[in-house]
């Protein structure tokens, strides 16, 4: 059995891992991973919770509601008893018309509540246990995955409002629980004097560690912490190497990314330096990237993505690994040597 944590206050026993369906969403819309075979990443979902993950996370965006579509495929069968938590996001709309454009980043009251009404159909649920706000409200495109720059529009919805809709969501029954993805500290204090931030999705891995002062927050506030990509989309797989990266198809969004092309060098010397304590441990350089996370204080679960059955076991026992002082201070010196990524290289209380 996986090990599990409770998720803030809101009751939820999660395993530590959970599977993330980005990765599956297919291609033809701006944020691909490429050509997926539905199939495959069916079987993939249903395998992750045969092993024990008991918690699923997709979007709306994703694959522009397929990701949504193959996991209500996945869990539709299952009894009650096996089915896991289903989270998901809203806040990015995209053009039916125009899929490869970048979608705007809205969260007016009435997209909302369609949007709601949109997952819950394609899910096949009728409730949905986290609903989270995928990115603030600019009223503008998000021009790449991760970016949390851009222009505020004029017509952008203030927080205040589109936080009561998800509080007014989750009174209605219509969602168990709201959380708030890729908000700042100064957001997610905003949003608690209006309702209680139940969970945070921040992206966080030995690359990225730039969400360590929301991950404090919510430590501090009773707030579940889901961490994205602690694998760094990849990098820190242990499989992943320059040239993959150059082979990277035009319709990977990694192809054009930083992290995948100026900061490739140092990003791989840090995934290298994982090497020796995954040969420790006999397990996986992913499961040692993804427990490194999952040892930062105030972090409840990661989202792990997985394409095929086989990648899920490649990373499944991340979860129950646990490292020692010794492990967090090498990493922590690999990653001030390698200079990967930003933020703080250990947390003040790790190990």
């Amino acid at each position: 059995m996986l090990a599990k944590q409770t998720l803030g206050r809101t009751g939820m026993e999660i395993t530590r891992v959970g599977f993330g369906s980005w990765v599956v969403a297919g291609s033809g819309w701006r944020f691909s991973w490429g050509d997926t075979d539905d199939a495959e990443s069916i079987a993939a979902v249903r395998h992750a919770i045969a092993s024990g993950v008991n918690w699923i996370d997709t979007a709306a965006v994703y694959g522009l509601g397929h990701a949504e579509e193959l996991v209500g495929k996945a869990i539709a069968n299952l009894s009650e008893n096996e089915k896991p938590y289903v989270f998901t996001k809203a806040g990015l709309v995209w053009d039916q018309d125009n899929p490869s454009a970048a979608p705007r980043r809205i969260m007016k009251p009435a997209s909302v509540r369609r949007e709601v009404e949109d997952s819950l159909r394609r899910l096949g649920v009728e409730r949905i246990d986290l609903y989270q706000v995928h990115w603030p409200d600019t009223g503008e495109s998000l021009e790449y995955a991760g970016d949390g720059s851009g222009a505020v529009s004029p017509n952008a919805t203030a927080l205040e409002e589109y936080w009561q809709v998800m509080a007014d969501l989750k009174a209605e029954g219509k969602v168990g629980a709201i959380g708030l993805s890729n908000h700042d500290v100064a957001q997610l204090e905003a949003a608690e004097k209006i309702a209680h931030v139940d969970a945070i999705q921040p992206p966080f891995s030995a690359i990225n560690r730039s969400a360590a002062p929301e991950v404090a927050w919510a430590a501090a506030n009773g707030t579940g912490v889901i961490a994205y990509s602690p694998m760094q989309s990849g990098l820190l797989s242990g499989a992943f190497t320059a040239e993959r990266a150059a082979s990277l198809g035009t319709d990977d969004w990694r192809s054009a990314h930083a992290d995948f092309t100026t900061g490739l060098a140092a990003n791989l010397q840090l995934a290298d330096a994982l090497r020796p304590i995954a040969a420790r441990h006999g397990v996986s350089v992913a499961e040692v990237a993804i427990a490194w996370v999952l040892a930062w204080p105030g972090i409840s679960g990661a989202i792990v993505g997985a394409r095929t059955a086989s990648q899920v076991d490649g990373w499944i026992g991340a979860g129950d690994l646990e490292l020692t002082a010794a492990d967090l201070d090498e990493i922590g010196a690999a990653i001030t040597a390698t200079g990967a990524g930003t933020g703080p290289a250990k947390a003040r209380n790790a190990g």
